[in-house]
């Protein structure tokens, strides 16, 4: 942990148009994807239509379509794209040296 950064390991852990989940102690799961042009974002691993697991969705853009419903998902907002309506809460993440690092905070936020 770095301050109120928490250390979830090397950019190159996670695939390109990817996922993986870090439990957060005292909050909730979240995913972590890292886009085909190397960006990485972090949202609570739940959709907001029926809470499916968006780390097990296909990325495609700065987009994660849920694996139940396909609902498309933005990795910057958590906003449900188009038609659909909902929001998952985004968590605020950083990459420094290679390493990624997620707001502590803001996963505890998210849970309340």
């Amino acid at each position: 942990m770095i301050g109120d950064w928490l250390d979830i390991g090397w950019l190159d852990e996670i695939p390109l148009r990817g996922a993986r989940t870090v439990p957060v102690e005292g909050g909730e799961e979240i995913a972590v994807f890292r886009t085909g042009d190397n960006r990485v974002f972090a949202l609570v691993n739940r959709c907001p239509h029926k809470g499916g697991p968006l780390a097990q969705g296909i990325v495609h853009g700065h987009s994660v379509a849920c694996p139940l419903h396909n609902w498309n998902i933005a990795l910057a907002t958590g906003e449900a794209q188009g038609s659909d309506k909902g929001c998952t809460p985004a968590i605020p993440v950083k990459v420094d040296a290679g390493r990624v690092l997620i707001c502590r905070a803001g996963a505890l936020k998210a849970a309340a």
